[in-house]
């Protein structure tokens, strides 16, 4: 053979070789990634032949699929539409299974996880038309619905954890939208339907509970400020602390004010307690620069800020900003310059102080459930570590039961319950009113429920929003849901 062909024959080799490898590349390495990709037609397809499993709370399907005449099998519903959206998520022949559940759980609710592999074998065996699992959720369905009355049409979000445990007990973020517009089987209106979602100025497909542009925490964040000083020894709830009218801050011209311009307490001096109940900003600025920004970053952490969640949908992460100098230290540690948080952190923050000063991992899948509802799978509460000591967490619980009942947070009082709360007034932009904030839990000697609430812009109430008139009365509402159901 001539060198020509010889080379020619090499070559031609390689090219088959290289052919072969990648074709088996991606038939069998690539093959669960490509499945997964949501714009898989075939997989799609494929999917709709196979009846998705129920997202259920309380015993009561909030999503379901039904059998239909189309090339599409099954048609997915979701019977209460706007209240459980944000739970839910969607599921879309066009846009694949997202927002929520849906997305985060999709291989379950399909039938394709590994969890389900002897199922799927069994099914096989026995002749069985193969049924994706159903999901039961941690959601108490009368806090969900007293969470989204109380809301309203207010944007904003709502949480609702059960401190004990971390289980999610409501999760509403308004505005809502209805999934079942992107799951109908009639694509062009689905498609309609998608472009008016994205253009919404309102941003509904955003939960805002978990995700989206964060908010600052405002006053709510006076709580892993007061927790860092109590953690520190070198304070306690009765500990008298600076409270002027006004506080100059190190090479800063304007002065940071309370916010009703007078002192604190007398002699320009005031309690921990105190400072907290009436939520004095000069008091928790100079306390902030004292503790200095690391022992904020410490303690904020050991809350779970920094951390990335899965409940089971992607939770963004809070944060507290590094490099900050005294000022900027002074501005977080009232929860304004650069600190930002979910709704959620804050349930969190709330429910740890509650449990004793351990933080719980949250979570929104009770169990996983068979065909016939059999149990397959079952969630175990998880703890995150201890963010304070027993000592601190009563003495915080203390000082949080002072806001409720004589200070900032009355309108969340509860009668007959003993409520723990704290307030948040939070300034986010030049000339727009403030997000109103409250966090709180109850009863608060052996709480059954933790909340957070923020309403953007301060609601219906405007520049006149204050944490505790505006958010007070929905976590009021939710509280009491809980204790009651």
């Amino acid at each position: 053979m001539n060198a020509p062909i010889r080379r020619l024959s090499v070559l031609a080799t390689m090219l088959f070789a290289m052919l072969l490898l990648s074709t088996t590349w991606i038939q069998f390495a690539k093959a669960r990634e490509i499945n997964a990709k949501p714009d898989n037609r075939r997989t799609l397809l494929a999917s709709y032949n196979r009846e998705r499993g129920s997202i259920i709370v309380a015993g009561e399907a909030i999503a379901r699929s039904s059998a239909s005449t189309d090339e599409l099998k099954w048609e997915r519903s979701y019977p209460l539409g706007e209240l459980y959206a944000h739970v839910t998520g969607y599921y879309s022949f066009i846009y694949g299974a997202g927002g929520g559940i849906e997305g985060a759980d999709d291989d379950l609710l399909s039938g394709r996880s590994d969890k389900l592999f002897y199922r799927r074998v069994s099914d096989l065996l026995t002749g069985k038309a193969p049924v994706g699992a159903s999901l039961e959720l941690t959601i108490n369905p009368a806090a969900q619905q007293a969470a989204d009355k109380a809301l309203g049409d207010q944007r904003g979000a709502v949480v609702a954890l059960d401190p004990k445990t971390g289980a999610i007990l409501a999760m509403v973020s308004h505005p809502s939208y209805d999934p079942a517009l992107l799951a109908s089987h009639n694509l062009g209106a689905v498609e309609k339907n998608w472009l008016r979602l994205l253009k919404d100025e309102g941003n509904p497909m955003i939960n805002r509970a978990i995700a989206g542009n964060l908010y600052p925490p405002g006053s709510t964040f006076k709580l892993v400020t007061a927790a860092a000083a109590l953690e520190s020894g070198d304070y306690t709830q009765d500990s008298r602390i600076p409270g002027p009218a006004a506080l100059t801050l190190p090479g800063v011209e304007k002065p940071l004010p309370n916010h009703d311009g007078q002192a604190c307490g007398a002699n320009d001096e005031t309690t921990l307690l105190h400072a907290l109940e009436i939520s004095c900003n000069t008091a928790f600025a100079a306390l902030g620069m004292k503790l200095g920004p690391d022992a904020l970053q410490e303690q904020a952490a050991k809350f779970g800020f920094g951390k990335v969640l899965n409940v089971p949908m992607r939770v963004t992460a809070s944060s507290v900003p590094t490099g900050m100098n005294e000022p900027n230290t002074a501005q977080a540690a009232i929860g304004q310059y650069d600190v930002r948080t979910t709704p959620l952190q804050m349930a969190m923050v709330a429910a740890a102080i509650g449990n004793g000063g351990e933080v719980m991992s949250p979570y929104l899948v009770r169990r996983v459930l068979g065909s016939q509802l059999q149990t397959i799978d079952e969630a175990s509460p998880k703890s995150l570590g201890e963010a304070v000591s027993t000592s601190t967490a009563r003495q915080l619980t203390t000082m949080m039961e002072a806001v409720v009942s004589q200070g900032t947070g009355r309108a969340a009082q509860i009668g007959g319950v003993q409520v723990a709360g704290k307030t948040g007034t939070a300034q986010h932009k030049v000339g727009a009113a403030p997000h109103a904030w409250f966090v709180s839990f109850a009863p608060a000697s052996d709480p059954k429920v933790a909340v957070a609430v923020v309403v953007e812009d301060g609601g219906s109430a405007g520049s006149e929003a204050a944490g505790g008139s505006v958010a007070g009365p929905i976590a009021k509402a939710v509280m009491e849901a809980v204790i009651s159901s």
